[in-house]
């Protein structure tokens, strides 16, 4: 029987059940895989949990990437999936998974993803040397503190040589997140942000803000708030969930990929950071993109995502 209680749900109302289902989907999946890690990790593994200071064990460093694997799932897969079929009945078109679109579309999102990196880089480059004033001081030194605790996991989580570390890196880093936190934030959040604001750019900035604020990288906030505004309008002028979690996918892959190469020596260091520090290459990267979104949104009219979709 179809559970109908939660359809036409005023957006704030909204808003604080899909956080009541997000926190209890986590919660379980953090039991669950607690329960699943003593046969796996053993007893011991549970009473001592691998900390920053372990990520020179292999054995600590597998367990961090089974509870950021099952974390993933918990939080960012699962909750979309149920909030849709309680909200509407039909996964499938709450999500908008249901909308193809053309193979000149794909493409273009490639190319897309691949020059932008620049402009990225170079957003990234200039948060990076934000500062707080002095009686801030003591939250500036945490944030930092914070920033470089991610950065040292993210570098011991892509530290790998093998073919198999890097498939299990793709799936861990690449996949779970692009599928996850699209649903998530652009199928979910964005839709109840823009039926509150009754506003799709209000939608796509605010569930951009609040996807770039979950990573708790505030050195690094602009830059994957921009990629979350991509992929909010890549999703809002396209009408398919399918192109912003293809951009995240290409946009994680490419930051994997290019850690292997530097790790086997394919590359040199410093290659993922192309255009860092050059405002030619970032003017270019940020021109290339208006144009190439322009050429999806005319490409795609016939799907886009109008304000009448967002009443249900």
């Amino acid at each position: 029987m179809a559970i109908t209680a939660f359809r036409g749900m005023k957006p704030f109302p909204q808003l604080l059940f899909s956080a009541f289902v997000i926190l209890v989907c986590f919660l379980t999946f953090l039991i669950l895989s607690l329960i699943i890690a003593v046969p796996v990790f053993g007893f011991d593994s549970l009473l001592n949990l691998p900390t920053l200071t372990d990520l020179e064990n292999p054995e600590s460093l597998n367990f961090l990437k089974y509870f950021q694997t099952v974390q993933a799932i918990g939080l960012f897969v699962l909750p979309p999936l149920i909030l849709a079929y309680l909200y509407q009945g039909s996964v499938s078109k709450y999500l908008y998974l249901n909308t193809s679109f053309r193979g000149s579309t794909f493409l273009l999102v490639i190319v897309l993803m691949v020059f932008m990196m620049p402009f990225i880089n170079f957003t990234a480059e200039l948060n990076s040397r934000l500062s707080l004033p002095g009686w801030l001081s003591g939250v500036e030194e945490w944030m930092r503190n914070s920033e470089d605790e991610a950065a040292r996991l993210t570098e011991a989580f892509l530290d790998v040589k093998t073919i198999p570390g890097l498939a299990f890196n793709l799936f861990m880093v690449a996949f779970l997140p692009a599928i996850g936190e699209e649903l998530l934030f652009r199928g979910v959040i964005q839709k109840i942000f823009t039926r509150m604001t009754r506003n799709h750019h209000w939608g796509i900035w605010i569930s951009a803000i609040l996807f770039s604020a979950m990573h708790m990288q505030f050195f690094g906030f602009f830059p994957r708030m921009f990629l979350g505004a991509v992929f909010g309008y890549l999703l809002v002028w396209s009408g398919s969930m399918w192109l912003p979690m293809l951009g995240h996918f290409l946009n994680n892959a490419m930051a994997v990929i290019a850690m292997f190469l530097v790790n086997n020596g394919t590359i040199g260091e410093g290659m993922e950071d192309y255009g860092a520090t050059s405002y030619f290459a970032a003017t270019f990267s940020f021109l290339i993109i208006a144009a190439i979104l322009y050429l999806i949104k005319k490409e795609n009219n016939a799907n886009a995502i109008v304000a009448r979709d967002m009443v249900f």
